[in-house]
């Protein structure tokens, strides 16, 4: 029963760890579970980063995370610490989640191999269970760990030896144990940045563990793995030359591009699609396809993705377009030829993310290209406009432009939807799912012109014009930075970060707009190891 109030204890550290009311120990440290850190910044770890975590900690590739705790909100991106809540809910679902995966990591003798990396001589071997504690606090910390670290753990030994009604008499119950207090430890669930002073004014330098920490979660989503902890301890991160040399490397891991394949499906919307699944994981194939190629495999500009003459797809998608059939494999790159598309724009997975009452919406999609490709906020609707009733509703309008017309009759929408909506309509004719039609779905009587303007007036027809306008225009060389700086940093860009991302616009344009470039310069410059300081 001991083991049940030990993990208890835990939770409830991770409780107060969450509001913010944390008891404060000597000389400004806290103490939380079983771990004493330092006040400073600090940043809950993502449903995603938490099952990335357990996949690389535990091997646990089930992603308990997404099933078990409370869905994170987007904003685009799912790190935002502003809209980190902590919640009953919450912390409920933090427990049942340690208490399935310490369960699992014991089940069976090939995972308890992959967690503990030596064979006990019995319930009791405190020296294989040190051994195994030393794996996993480095590990999950994502620091060097001490005796005191591990000594805190070591009571959980007591109930692999002692008779107990509530407990199995086995090495591997306090193995599992272990695990169960480790997962629900705020140092885990955390990333908590102190930063020591600087020679730079009101700003804090990271150490080598805490830069080792944000590199891994920027570039993979998940923990430092063996070799970052390793160039932590010998001090090679906090030098921008060498902290260079190890991005590069951490780049060439398949991580990374799994990485930048979810940050494009948040910043571009199409995290989640609507269609079945053998067609959006073609839509996510196809996109991946052309990110990989213009940022790792061809090195090329950025601004390629959005103006690409071809596209990645196999027999089904090249139907689903119109497309000729890649020849001489299941997968190819095939032209667009003179279809009106172009880039990333024209991909099923980016055309059907701003869909709204099972069809297309001019006002999402303009919204998607405001927002998210120009960096622009229109505003918001009024707070007495009933924005999930469909356009048009009570009138006799049947084509989807007299139904939007009810846009410019209202004065209160007229100003925002007159920037917004004739963008969208410059892709009516491509529907959903990414195919080229004619007229409004199940209405022949309804012609689809498919000719948008942008807010400057220019007009253009359909995503392959409309993603050149975009990149000639400059916003996307801009407003792609703004995203990415804002998805590092987990927060809306303070004044500070603005400046910041002035030189990293100019930086990205002086490297021939290449993104893989972008993020090396990122984790070399200076900033990248600095945190403000609290008045």
């Amino acid at each position: 029963m001991r083991a049940v109030r030990w993990l208890g204890l835990v939770s409830i550290a991770v409780t107060t760890a969450c509001t913010g009311a944390i008891d404060q120990g000597p000389s400004g440290a806290t103490r939380i579970g079983a771990s004493t850190v330092p006040s400073g910044e600090v940043r809950r770890l993502s449903q995603a980063e938490l099952d990335n975590a357990l996949r690389d900690l535990l091997g646990d590739d089930t992603r308990p995370a997404s099933r078990m705790i409370v869905t994170d909100r987007y904003t685009p991106f799912d790190n935002d610490t502003t809209t980190q809540r902590a919640s009953e809910t919450l912390i409920v679902g933090l427990e049942a989640l340690a208490e399935d995966v310490g369960r699992r990591a014991i089940a069976t003798p090939e995972s308890r191999a992959r967690v503990v990396p030596c064979t006990p001589s019995g319930p009791g071997d405190e020296a294989c269970y040190r051994q195994f504690l030393g794996g996993l606090l480095r590990s999950a910390f994502r620091r060097e760990v001490t005796a005191v670290d591990i000594d805190a753990y070591l009571p959980l030994l007591a109930f692999a030896t002692e008779d107990n009604a509530f407990v199995d008499n086995d090495f591997y119950t306090a193995v599992d144990l272990a695990i169960r207090a480790v997962l629900q430890d705020p140092e885990f669930l955390h990333r908590i940045e102190r930063g020591d002073p600087s020679d730079q004014p009101g700003a804090l330098a990271l150490d080598d563990q805490e830069i080792a920490t944000r590199m891994a979660f920027l570039l993979w989503g998940t923990l430092p793995d063996g070799p970052l902890l390793d160039d932590a301890a010998a001090g090679r991160l906090v030098d921008p030359g060498s902290r260079r040399a190890v991005a590069q490397r951490m780049l060439l891991d398949g991580r990374a591009r799994d990485q930048l394949h979810r940050f494009h499906a948040m910043w571009l919307g199409y995290r989640t699609i609507p269609h079945d699944a053998a067609l959006a994981t073609a839509f996510g194939t196809e996109t991946a396809a052309l990110i990989d190629r213009v940022v790792f495999e061809e090195p090329q500009s950025y601004l390629n993705v959005f103006t690409m003459d071809e596209t990645w797809v196999n027999a089904m998608l090249a139907d689903q377009y119109g497309l000729v059939h890649p020849s001489g494999a299941e997968w190819g790159w095939v032209p667009y030829g003179a279809t009106g598309r172009g880039g990333i724009l024209s991909h099923g997975s980016v055309l059907s993310a701003f869909s709204k009452f099972t069809d297309t919406s001019p006002t999402q999609r303009g919204l998607l290209v405001r927002r998210r490709l120009m960096c622009e906020d229109p505003g918001r609707p009024p707070p007495t406009v009933n924005v999930d009733v469909p356009p048009g509703t009570g009138t006799d309008a049947v084509c989807k432009t007299d139904r939007y017309a009810v846009h410019r009759e209202i004065a209160s929408c007229a100003t925002c939807h007159a920037q917004i909506d004739p963008i969208g309509f410059g892709l009516e004719r491509f529907d959903v799912g990414g195919r080229y039609r004619e007229h409004d779905d199940g209405h022949p009587e309804c012609a689809i012109d498919g000719v948008g303007h942008m807010p400057t007036g220019e007009p253009f027809s359909g995503p392959g014009e409309l993603g050149r306008l975009v990149v000639d225009g400059g916003y996307v060389e801009e407003c792609v930075v703004e995203q990415w700086l804002t998805f590092a940093v987990g927060r809306p860009l303070a004044a500070a970060d603005t400046r910041s991302m002035g030189r990293m616009v100019t930086e990205f344009a002086a490297d021939d707009h290449s993104f893989f470039e972008l993020m090396l310069d990122y984790v070399e410059s200076d900033r990248f190891g600095l945190i403000a300081e609290e008045p």
